[in-house]
């Protein structure tokens, strides 16, 4: 089975996945990439040292964008994440198996007064076709897609497969510092580090011990530093600034507790898998694309209702207050990446969908994880 992946650039949160299938089907994988990675993703740490032989370039002149056109044509599958509709007309035109890759449509919130326009648009692309599938990066990107009526029962649970370290469990747990939170985002309104201060300043004067280190650069940085010293929040408030990614995994892997602010406009949320992963006691806002996917709530980690404080403030406290439930918590968010969300399930399970696909058995073959069905879940389902 030949397989394409159409994507703007690939960088390290794709790497895993397409390593995961390369080394299933050898060349018969390839990725296409159609641009060149942008200035500000290089800055974060996406730009690798090395590439794979398997990436194929469109956008390196006329010639090699033809030659991804025809291997595209070739496949028995695409996958197609954010990429110029351009790169599969031939293949929409023929009826040939694509995956659609896509996060959610309405991260702001649904407008009804585009809905006509928009359902037309989408309808005529997708509900058309009907050897079109949905890969949902989020677990609200398949109600988003069905508002438009497209993509109903042909959608699926899917995500970002950041890489996945396999550790002794045990000494993972051991080197945590319970009273230790970490907070990794970009300092934008969507990530909502005022959240974090203001969580910092409630433990504080609630006589609290802790420490919470917040990674990660941006517009906002400037503004919650002076916030954190107008409250007198210095010594238990770090800002460490931007770091490479393997970087940021080693402070995940000593904290015991990851809080994960995010509102709606958070897709996904990679740094939810790697601080599962890390074996961290994860606090997180419901409205992330990747919470209701990853996280069972007081099974693996801990949900809270996106702008309820209370609520946030609660769940932090009540992990410091059982240091033992934090670990437990933090140990099945490790088991949950290790064994079921992560790069070599999805990759498996992958191709045996598009096998079963292919061959015109549609059926649901997983009950959870990567590729079983994705429900239509709307902004509102966690009461908190």
């Amino acid at each position: 089975m030949k397989i394409v992946f159409v994507s703007n650039y690939f960088n390290h949160h794709q790497k895993p996945f397409c390593e995961a299938i390369y080394a299933k089907i050898s060349d018969d994988f390839t990725f296409v990439s159609t641009r060149e990675m942008r200035e500000d993703r290089r800055k974060l740490g996406y730009e690798l040292e090395s590439y794979p032989s398997y990436i194929a370039y469109a956008y390196t002149g006329e010639e090699d964008k033809r030659k991804c056109l025809d291997l595209i044509d070739a496949a028995d599958v695409v996958i197609i994440g954010s990429a110029p509709e351009e790169y599969i007309e031939n293949r929409k035109k023929q009826g040939k198996l694509i995956f659609r890759y896509s996060e959610r449509l309405y991260r702001k919130g649904y407008q009804l007064y585009k809905w006509p326009v928009r359902a037309l648009k989408f309808r005529q692309r997708y509900s058309l076709k009907k050897n079109q599938y949905l890969l949902c990066a989020g677990a609200y990107t398949s109600a988003d897609f069905a508002i438009t009526r497209t993509f109903i029962n042909r959608a699926y649970k899917w995500g970002y497969f950041p890489e996945t370290k396999k550790y002794d469990a045990n000494a993972l747990m051991r080197s945590k510092d319970n009273r230790k939170i970490l907070w990794c985002a970009r300092f934008i309104d969507c990530k909502h580090p005022e959240h974090m201060v203001a969580l910092a300043e409630r433990l504080k004067k609630e006589n609290y011990r802790f420490d919470l280190d917040c990674i990660g650069i941006g517009p906002l940085k400037d503004q919650t530093e002076e916030m954190i010293r107008q409250k007198g929040l210095e010594d238990c408030v770090h800002l460490l600034g931007a770091m490479k990614p393997e970087q940021v995994r080693e402070h995940m892997e000593r904290a015991g507790i990851f809080l994960f602010t995010s509102d709606f406009e958070e897709g996904w949320g990679a740094v939810l898998n790697e601080s599962m992963n890390s074996g961290c006691a994860v606090v997180a806002s419901h409205a992330i694309g990747a919470a209701p996917f990853l996280i069972q709530n007081k099974e693996n980690g801990l949900i809270y209702r996106y702008g309820n404080f209370e609520d946030m403030y609660g769940k932090v406290t009540f992990l410091l207050n059982t240091p033992e439930e934090q670990l437990r918590m933090g140990r099945a968010a490790y088991e949950t990446i290790a064994t079921k969300w992560n790069a070599e399930v999805a990759a498996e399970r992958f191709l045996r969908l598009a096998e079963e696909i292919s061959e015109g058995r549609v059926c649901t073959l997983y009950e959870d994880g990567p590729c079983s069905k994705a429900e239509i879940l709307k902004n509102n389902w966690f009461k908190g």
